[in-house]
């Protein structure tokens, strides 16, 4: 596992909703010092803390792991599944269609 990476990809996110490390600590439980230790990728933590940290950032366990994560058709598929689960019919059928079309611009190069 790269924890750089993941430990990276949890500051960023938590940069996005302008939460500081103290506050992200509190809300999900544990340290500061130890939640700055995980952003430096300078340790590991168990899989309670990284859903707890998943959720209050609102990304997906996935999204944080995908350096880490082989990619295959089932994990790529099951990634589109996730993106669109909750979208409206109208929003899967557009984002349909702009798959195509960028499928589409690269088969021609």
């Amino acid at each position: 596992m790269n924890y750089d990476q993941l430990g990276q990809r949890i500051r960023e996110e938590r940069l996005k909703l302008g939460l500081t490390q103290a506050r992200l600590a509190e809300d999900v439980h544990i340290s500061d010092a130890y939640i700055g230790q995980i952003e430096r990728g300078e340790r590991s933590l168990s899989l309670d803390t990284l859903i707890r940290i998943s959720n209050r950032l609102k990304v997906s366990v996935d999204y944080l792991l995908k350096d880490s994560v082989e990619f295959n058709d089932e994990n790529i598929v099951n990634q589109f599944k996730v993106l669109i689960d909750k979208q409206s019919d109208a929003k899967k059928r557009m984002a349909i269609d702009i798959v195509k079309v960028m499928f589409a611009h690269l088969d021609e190069e």
